[in-house]
């Protein structure tokens, strides 16, 4: 029998996973020189943290949750998302009584059961930040800022476009759900879509079914019924990416599938993904720490798809396979090399030259197509003649061209040919 991986799933391999560990790179570098400092949790959670953090309201927590019993009875969930559990980790670790803000980044895999397709699986892996203790529209500009210049500058992404809306506070947001609630009762919404506008009526504006889309045509929008605060919140948010030189589009029906949000809140959307054209996004969530039994504190945060950004890249042909590219192959020809170029291996890794190494005395025929197919920009020879002599033949793989070098030279001359 031949196993295979689950249903939803994916395996990441080479070549594929150098274009993933380079778009993971790419993600986790603008918050690594910005100050966030890296947190890692568990892969689970006690269940009433993600249905008291993300909301019962959400598909994410009526539908698509993995949840089971552990051998002592507790009621533990494969997360769903990343902020609650990062939450209660910086809650449980005091990080909320020090310095604030207090500002993290991590990755990992995330778990939905969701109905499998292109860019839609049930384990995705994400890139997020978390910034808790500030209210400060700069910090919202910031977060936003990582997000984009990751992926329009780090990535060269073209086609990626910046979503952004305001969803109110506790004291404006009650009278527009009451209502956004009279307008929807209006409307001749199935028995499903009714009970989750009870609950929430704004994520009745998140519904992507066309014919729904087609109702709320002549909805009231948020942006339209903020309070003077939120107002100032918003325009002092914008007037900050504008100074940071960022595009973004006013996106007044933008609500994100998590009930936590308020105020600030953004998506990155990519028009060559299809239906699933949602990078990752993020926004603010005062409150939601309360909610989770910790103090009142403010906080903004996204997530960003690993498993989106690399569709995205592929959709527009970007090539980051150079980046995990080997330098040099090594060969060792004859009885008594292989010790020489093992040796010589070990000085070129050590020194920062990505180098693979000939195994199974081969042919040199066998062993230049070996070199060939690693994509190595150059082979390093080492022969019984050479040795003799101190030296090695380096070969330029992509124009033939060959040179003898020392051997204790080698390290040198690789290194000054890769600067």
């Amino acid at each position: 029998m031949m196993f295979q991986a689950p249903k939803g799933t994916y395996d990441v391999i080479p070549p594929f996973s150098s274009t993933w560990l380079a778009v993971k790179h790419a993600l986790s570098t603008p918050p690594m020189t910005s100050g966030y400092g890296y947190i890692e949790t568990p892969m689970f959670e006690d269940t009433a943290l993600f249905v008291r953090g993300v909301g019962e309201s959400t598909d994410v927590v009526s539908k698509e949750m993995y949840t089971f019993e552990d051998r002592s009875g507790r009621s533990l969930t494969l997360r769903p998302e990343g902020t609650a559990g990062v939450l209660r980790a910086m809650l449980e670790n005091r990080m909320d009584r020090g310095a604030l803000p207090a500002k993290v980044w991590y990755t990992g895999p995330n778990f939905r059961y969701e109905q499998p397709q292109s860019g839609r699986y049930r384990q995705h892996t994400q890139v997020g930040v978390e910034a808790i203790g500030s209210s400060d529209p700069a910090l919202d500009a910031e977060v936003i800022w990582m997000a984009i210049y990751a992926q329009r500058e780090l990535l060269g992404l073209k086609q990626v476009r910046l979503l952004i809306n305001s969803l109110g506070c506790q004291e404006c947001r009650p009278a527009y759900r009451t209502l956004l609630l009279s307008f929807l009762s209006t409307l001749n919404l199935d028995e499903a879509t009714q009970k989750r506008a009870q609950i929430n009526p704004l994520r009745v504006l998140d519904d992507k079914r066309p014919d729904i889309q087609k109702l709320l045509v002549d909805a009231p929008l948020m942006p339209d019924h903020l309070c003077v605060e939120c107002s100032d919140h918003h325009t002092a948010v914008l007037g900050y990416l504008d100074a940071l030189g960022v595009q973004y589009e006013n996106a007044p029906r933008l609500v994100r599938g998590l009930d936590y949000y308020v105020r600030t809140t953004f998506e990155c959307v990519h028009d060559g993904l299809g239906a699933q054209s949602a990078i990752g996004g993020g926004g603010r969530y005062d409150g939601l720490i309360e909610t989770i039994g910790g103090p009142a504190l403010a906080g903004v945060g996204f997530g960003l798809g690993v498993d989106r950004t690399c569709l995205a890249v592929q959709a527009e042909g970007i090539d980051l396979t150079a980046t995990q590219s080997l330098d040099a192959f090594v060969i060792a020809l004859g009885d008594g090399t292989a010790t020489a170029a093992v040796t010589l291996l070990g000085q070129l890794r050590a020194a920062g030259v990505k180098s693979d190494f000939a195994f199974d005395g081969r042919s040199i025929k066998a062993s230049m197509k070996s070199a060939d197919r690693s994509g190595a920009k150059f082979a390093l020879i080492v022969g019984q003649d050479e040795l003799a002599q101190g030296t090695i033949t380096l070969k330029n793989l992509a124009t033939g061209e060959q040179a003898v070098v020392a051997l204790e030279l080698v390290v040198t001359e690789m290194v000054a040919r890769l600067s």
